[in-house]
């Protein structure tokens, strides 16, 4: 405080601070990234454990008998989803109720904004099947969730089977305190989405559907399972939901204490733990997994139908079979045991999971990193932007130079006029308005006038939107009367830095991943543009870190993680539907990234494109 309050030593810290501007913000950067690439060594991550007493131990015995029994009810269920061309309705409630459930089910229909190329589907109708199975031993106050998607053609019969396998065990137990749903929902996140607010009495995203007339107790947790294969080789745990939202990490944690009980090998991302974690190829293994979760975690979507259920505070997972060249075999009565066991312990909690963290990343399933690990690298970013705006005020403010005459410079001396700011921070944003809005309301137009579907009218018009973006911001001080002023531009960056450095932390604190991966590519141009710097170079390297280049990077290095490298032609492909798919989400689920992107990072951007064009 001493240092603060004294003036010389305040004069001489921020003398210190501009004069060393250049050098600490690279520090900055550079000490950033090393930060988060070190956070996959395991010496500096935690190793998981279990926050919540209730299920502390895994010390129950599973008994669940019946895995080929469900598998034969699978196959049943794919015959009568072949002959009905779509869910079995009336067959799944004969079924359910014949386990001794409270069957209900829930009709609903949703026109999508414009056709879903991806799944071949535009006006979409269907059914929801749920049997409610009553807690023997408590108020009904409390409900735990078990769901399986009705997939198209052969995926995931087997789950349908085990899910009914599991209800009909489940009925013969009294153990049970919680209700238990047991639910199947066509048509996956939208079906899903229906239930949801249908079961919450809630309607945010305009879809038309009947009102349940069956309800059990408020929901504590949700697995949502998805099998294909009668034998497996590994389960693979599914995390990320809406907007980047992950689950308690008790959740994760209960999985994985009961696949090292029963014998199950377990991956997250698609991926095994390794123990070489001192070796090149261990940390990079790890490097990789976490790196997956960013991309994921960033892209906002939900990643699996338990990701609508975390917007309604319910700790919920995805877990996907895998059958893959491994030679170990998992069958659908161990699978059974498993899902037993943690819907047992479950079963136990006395409140909702909150012990343990709800922000965190996963480097593998034995290990995780804590927000206060990972915060730090997005803060020594951040801290960049505060010292350029400290640097951009302690020019504003500093006296003009003098000449050799005495006079103070005039047009140093004549601060910029509120136009000459005010005016790119309007069109900028316009721009982005344009961007949000203009790609679904203009695609009949589109349609009449050029041989495209509406898929790509939408994709082609936000792209061309962009695109145009470029040339409007850098000649908005034409629409002011003279020219810019030296102070003009460095007043403009300074609002624009502010403004990006509230994004960020904004942005960060609601999607870690998202707010980091933005930060990785904004910061340096915004650090370090200004009209003075060569203006090709820089307008292509500032083109190389904007947001729409920054997500088709993400798409090849995704594919790159998984392993599955695409062609540029493919990528590119994938690169327009990812962008039609995050239109969609942000119109079915309320997915934030695509109005984030629209509404303020591109603007903001465009902002620092104006400077570099600054006259």
């Amino acid at each position: 405080m001493g240092l603060l309050s004294d003036p010389n030593r305040r004069r001489a810290l921020i003398s210190m601070l501009t004069r060393l501007n250049a050098p600490i913000c690279v520090v900055c950067y550079l000490a950033g990234v090393a930060w988060f690439m070190g956070l996959a060594f395991e010496p500096f991550t935690l190793r998981t454990y279990m926050s919540e007493n209730a299920m502390g131990s895994t010390m129950v015995e599973e008994r669940f008998p019946a895995g080929e029994r469900a598998l034969a009810t699978g196959r049943e269920f794919a015959a009568r989803k072949k002959e009905a061309d779509g869910m079995p309705v009336d067959w799944l409630v004969k079924t359910m109720q014949s386990r001794g459930l409270e069957v209900y089910t829930q009709r609903f229909s949703r026109t999508l904004p414009f056709p879903d190329e991806n799944k071949e589907r535009y006006i979409v109708k269907g059914t929801n099947v749920y049997g409610i199975l009553r807690a023997p031993r408590a108020p009904r106050t409390e409900a735990l969730v078990l769901s399986a998607p009705c997939s198209p053609g052969n995926s995931n019969n087997q789950a349908v089977g085990l899910l009914l396998g599991l209800a009909q065990y489940f009925r013969s137990q009294i153990y049970w305190a919680k209700d238990i749903i047991f639910l199947v929902n066509e048509h996956d996140l939208i079906g899903m989405q229906a239930w949801l607010e249908g079961y919450h009495h809630t309607n945010t995203t305009g879809m038309d559907w009947s009102p349940l007339h069956g309800r059990g107790g408020s929901i504590q947790a949700a697995l949502s399972l998805e099998l294909s294969s009668d034998v497996i080789t590994s389960l693979d745990l599914v995390l990320e939901g809406l907007n980047g939202q992950l689950p308690n990490l008790d959740l994760a944690n209960l999985l994985y204490a009961f696949c090292q009980k029963i014998g199950v090998l377990c991956t997250i991302q698609g991926k095994l733990q390794r123990n070489d974690w001192d070796s090149a190829s261990g940390y990079t293994h790890a490097v990789q997994t976490m790196a997956l979760m960013v991309l994921k975690q960033a892209s906002g979507r939900p990643w699996g139908d338990h990701g609508l259920f975390l917007r309604y505070h319910v700790e919920a997972a995805t877990i996907k079979g895998i059958n893959s060249f491994r030679q170990y075999k998992t069958d659908a009565t161990t699978i059974g045991r498993l899902l037993e066991g943690m819907y047992r312990k479950l079963n136990n909690l006395l409140e909702r999971l909150h012990q343990s963290y709800f922000f965190y990343l996963m480097p593998s399933l034995s290990r995780f990193v804590s927000i206060g690990y990972y915060m730090p690298a997005f803060g020594l970013l951040a801290i960049i932007l505060l010292l350029r705006a400290l640097d951009l005020w302690v020019q504003l403010i500093s006296p003009p130079p003098r000449t050799e005459d005495g006079v103070a410079d005039m047009e140093q001396q004549s601060g910029p006029g509120v136009l000459s700011v005010l005016t790119p921070l309007v069109i900028s944003h316009l721009t982005g308005v344009a961007l949000y809005t203009l790609p679904i309301r203009s695609q009949e137009m589109a349609v009449e006038h050029f041989p495209v579907s509406e898929t790509e009218a939408v994709v082609l018009t936000a792209i061309a939107i962009y695109t145009a973006g470029l040339a409007l911001p850098h000649n908005t001080h034409r629409l002011v009367s003279g020219e810019g002023t030296e102070q003009g531009w460095r007043v403009l960056k300074l609002v624009a830095v502010l403004y990006l450095a509230v994004l960020l932390g904004c942005t960060a604190l609601i999607n870690f991943s998202l707010g980091f991966i933005l930060a990785l590519t904004l910061v340096p141009l915004a650090a370090f543009i200004t009209p003075h710097v060569p203006k090709v170079l820089s307008a292509f390297i500032m083109i190389l870190l904007s947001p729409g280049c920054t997500l088709l990077f993400s798409v090849f290095l995704f594919q790159d993680l998984q392993e599955a490298p695409v062609s540029l032609l493919d990528g590119w492909m994938l690169f327009l539907s990812v962008i039609s798919q995050g239109i969609l989400d942000h119109s079915l689920y309320g997915s934030l990234v695509y109005p984030l992107v629209a509404l303020l990072v591109y603007p903001c951007w465009l902002l620092f494109w104006n400077i570099l064009f600054w006259k």
